[in-house]
Formats: C-alpha cells, sequence, structure tokens
C-alpha cells in the first residue's frame, strides 16, 4: 500500500461503557463514509481512563481479545471495509491484564494485538496498578494500509520503542493516547506540556523518516482535562492535520512512497553507529 487514508477520532468517555461503544461505532462510521481507510481510536477506547485513581472495580471493564467489544468492532470493520486500530483494557487471565491494542484488518480479521511496553506510575495515572508490562515486544503490522507501528501513549516518550518499531518497518508510529493536565496544573503547565507533547512525536517522526500520529481523548475526568489536539505529521516532522479540543474527526492524507526520498536526504539509518551502542543496555551509565 503506498497511500492511504486516515482517520483520527477524538472524543470523551463517561462511565456507561454501552455509551461510549455506541458513540464509538458512529464516529468510526462517519469517518470511514468521508473516505478513510485506517482508522485509528484513543487509548482505552470505550472506558473512561479510569488509571487516574486506584480502585479495584475497574478490573470488571476488562475483555479478552476475543471479548464482545473486540468482536463487536470486528464486525463493523469489515462492514465498513476498514482497518481499525482499537485499544481496548485487556483481561489475559486472572490477576494479569494488559493495556492492548487489536489491529483489526478490513475483513475482520485479527492482524494481531500490541500490548503496552512502558507502564507509567505517576499521580492520575496510576497504571502499574492495573496494567502487566507488555510481552509482545514492538510490533509492526502489514496490513492492507500500510505497515503499521504499534505504540501506546507512554511508549511515546521513548526514542528506543520508536526506534525499534520503525527498524521493523513501519510507515507510520500510531500513539493511541490519554494525556492533558491535571487539576492542580494551570494554563501554563498545560501549554509547556502539551508543546513538549508534540515535540517528542515530531521528533520520532523525524529521527526514523517516517510518519507518526497520536490520538488523544477529550473532556473532563475526575479533575483530569484532556486537551485533545490529535494529530498527524510526515516524515520530517511537519504536521499534516490537526485537531482543537473538542471531539472530531482528523483526516490526512499519507503518501508512504515520500519515506524513501525522505532518508534517501536524511539516512540517519545509514548513519547510525550501531558498533558504538551496547550502553543503552544499561540503566544508566
Amino acid at each position: 500500500m503506498k497511500k492511504t487514508e486516515i482517520s483520527l477520532i477524538q472524543y470523551s468517555c463517561s462511565d456507561n461503557l454501552n455509551e461510549n461503544r455506541d458513540k464509538a461505532e458512529h464516529y468510526i462510521t462517519k469517518a470511514a463514509k468521508e473516505g478513510a481507510g485506517l482508522v485509528a481510536m484513543p487509548e482505552l477506547f470505550h472506558t473512561t481512563y479510569f488509571c487516574r485513581e486506584i480502585d479495584p472495580r475497574f478490573f470488571e471493564w476488562a475483555e479478552p481479545v476475543d471479548g464482545k467489544t473486540v468482536n463487536r468492532f470486528a464486525a463493523l470493520a469489515k462492514k465498513l471495509g476498514i482497518v481499525l486500530l482499537l485499544p481496548f483494557f485487556e483481561r489475559k487471565a486472572a490477576g494479569v491484564y494488559f493495556n492492548t491494542m487489536a489491529v483489526i484488518e478490513k475483513d475482520g480479521s485479527i492482524a494481531g494485538i500490541y500490548r503496552k511496553m512502558h507502564i507509567p506510575d505517576d499521580p492520575g495515572f496510576y497504571e502499574k496498578y492495573y496494567f502487566t508490562p507488555g510481552d509482545t515486544g514492538f510490533k509492526v503490522f502489514k496490513t492492507s494500509a500500510g505497515n503499521i507501528g504499534t505504540l501506546i501513549c507512554w511508549d511515546q516518550w521513548f526514542p528506543e520503542a520508536a526506534r525499534l518499531t520503525a527498524m521493523k518497518g513501519a510507515d507510520i508510529l500510531v500513539y493511541p493516547t490519554a494525556i492533558g493536565t491535571l487539576q492542580d496544573e494551570d494554563e501554563s503547565d498545560k501549554t509547556q506540556f502539551r508543546d513538549a507533547w508534540t515535540t517528542i512525536q515530531r521528533s520520532h517522526a523525524i529521527a526514523n523518516g517516517c510518519y507518526a500520529a497520536s490520538i488523544n481523548r477529550t473532556g473532563t475526568e475526575g479533575g483530569t482535562t484532556f486537551w485533545g489536539q490529535s494529530f498527524v505529521c510526515g516524515p520530517f516532522g511537519e504536521i499534516i492535520a490537526i485537531a482543537g479540543e473538542e471531539e472530531e474527526i482528523t483526516h490526512a492524507s499519507l503518501d508512504f512512497e515520500l519515506i524513501e526520498k525522505q532518508r534517501q536526504t536524511w539516512p540517519f539509518f545509514r548513519d547510525r553507529r550501531i558498533d558504538s551502542y551496547e550502553g543503552i543496555l544499561k540503566r544508566f551509565e
């Protein structure tokens, strides 16, 4: 696949999971009707970002990969003829849960899953309580909409994750996320944090000569206000499309043939000193 149309679905969620699923289906269907071949959803697409607090009742929201939610949206992907990236709360076994993304082909089959590798543990982001660190390694899925590198939220701050995923052949790095400001943070904090969030992902696109997309949520949940601003950037970090702070669909056209030209001009992969990087395997020098 040389070209594809991607749509990022940005919206808010409530504690009513059925309503969230219905909202997601509405936006996915709308994106497909508007020409999307690849649709990407935000992190934990049909629940609130429950990790802002520690409460064991939220484990009831977890489902297996072959559960009703993934099956429902696999059927929807087939009906619409789209590739769908679906991040959800996975129950693998009793006491073992993951922050997972299912990659669904346009025929409704599950191309595979990616489990979030980097798990944060900070005020408002208590993910280590809920999620086991991912065991899939970094993944690229060769789909009918292109070679998709799957990463999730906290993964987006690590250049190693982007590099290893790009080295596996990703045309685009896709980051479903849930990021915003906490109750005690002001507008200045928001601007600073949001700029850093955008900059790091644009830098991954530049350093790896590929596309990058980040899909955020909106709304306020328990004092956390998500700032939206989902975006797609090109192989030199240029912003192609960006959302505002409200619920919306953001569309972008991707031309994967540009990747080779970009890497010819900026041959970072050629010039990497792979004979000198053994220190990267240490926690700290």
